[in-house]
């Protein structure tokens, strides 16, 4: 649940997942004008996974939490160099980039937005 930034950070996460489909979206309309324009449902798929993304129109005192985690397995290192790269941006790094044994290269990051990801390249033992 984002607090108004859920449009750009589909945004984002379409230029990094090559697969991210978007398979629905509404938005919240003219019914209340400080909410006109945010996401109040979006169903997106990508890396084998599929997730809800709304815009709370309400404000709250709670973030996200690094507790819950998308974890995205990748083959290539250039496409997870790159997303890797593109989610640190003005995020957080609460792993650094390394092999822990479990993956030949592993990340735990939290981007912009406060999201919480683990990025693996190659297969997790």
């Amino acid at each position: 649940m984002f607090q108004g930034d859920a449009n750009p950070a589909i945004e984002l996460y379409s230029k990094i997942f090559k697969d991210f489909n978007i398979l629905s979206i509404t938005k919240y309309g003219e019914e209340d004008p400080q909410s006109t324009g945010m996401v109040k449902l979006a169903k997106v798929d990508f890396a084998g996974q599929s997730i809800f993304i709304i815009d709370s129109p309400i404000s709250h005192a709670f973030e996200f939490t690094p507790s819950v985690s998308l974890f995205v397995e990748f083959e290539e290192e250039e496409i997870f160099r790159a997303a890797f790269d593109a989610l640190a941006e003005k995020g957080k790094i609460l792993m650094p980039l390394d092999n822990y044994g479990f993956s030949e290269k592993f990340v735990w990051v939290t981007d912009r937005f406060g999201v919480s990801w683990q990025l693996s390249l190659g297969t997790v033992r």
